[in-house]
């Protein structure tokens, strides 16, 4: 098979929303603008700040798209993979303003990326221009409900939050929830401390262990639970 038509079959088959794009906007001339790249975990991608290079269409592996803050936190905004679709590079492209965010590639990637001003041809054809359009739709009720927990939860209530969308184990550093909270390690450490004092979790390196699901359930719900016989100071955070 030409490789031309390789790599047609391997977009149209990951993003189905290039199925039905005449072959004059995807193949033909459209080809150089459009380059393969591969970069291995932990190779950075494109930065905040810098104009954005093109659109990427990721074909394989993962890539985290995060900001940076001024005192070195790092707050992951979300993940993309094969079939999905970077709203940094693409709002940067329809904007023409600098990238807000940087991305990272978290496992081995490979990627096909798209010219800016092929980027433009594909928006005149509809069911890309829906697809696109459809996602920033989803990402924006996704940065409605972050808002609502920011601005109306109480950071002991997020953080009991996000360990029930998991697993009974959750194996993550204090550093790392801090950066998926978007606040400081200490204040992490503060409050699995506490949780602990409840007796709704056990801590070891790395390794937090839910013990009494019910009672984070309550502490995400406003109601943190006093373990029997135990003395808790109000700590509101």
């Amino acid at each position: 098979m030409h490789p031309v038509d390789s790599l047609d079959d391997e977009l149209r088959r990951s993003y189905p929303s290039l199925r039905g794009m005449p072959d004059s906007l995807l193949a033909g001339a459209g080809w150089a603008g459009i380059q393969i790249l591969e970069a291995g975990a932990g190779s950075g991608l494109f930065h905040e700040g810098q104009p954005c290079a093109g659109f990427p269409l990721v074909l394989g592996g993962e890539i985290q798209v995060a900001r940076n803050s001024g005192d070195g936190r790092c707050l992951e905004l979300y993940r993309v993979g094969p079939g999905q679709v970077c709203l940094v590079s693409a709002a940067g492209l329809l904007s023409r303003r600098p990238l807000a965010a940087q991305g990272t590639a978290l496992r081995d990637v490979r990627l096909a990326m798209v010219a800016p001003e092929v980027f433009d041809e594909w928006n005149d054809h509809p069911p890309f221009r829906q697809f696109i359009f459809g996602v920033f739709a989803e990402r924006l009720t996704d940065l409605i409900a972050v808002v609502d927990a920011v601005a109306f939860q109480r950071l002991d209530q997020r953080l009991a939050d996000y360990m029930l969308k998991g697993a009974r184990h959750v194996h993550a550093t204090h550093q790392n929830l801090a950066d998926e909270l978007g606040t400081v390690r200490e204040m992490v450490t503060r409050l699995l401390n506490r949780f602990e004092t409840l007796g709704v979790v056990k801590l070891r390196r790395e390794h937090i262990e839910i013990v009494d699901p019910g009672g984070l359930r309550a502490i995400a719900a406003g109601r943190a639970p006093v373990r029997r016989g135990s003395r808790l100071a109000d700590d509101a955070v």
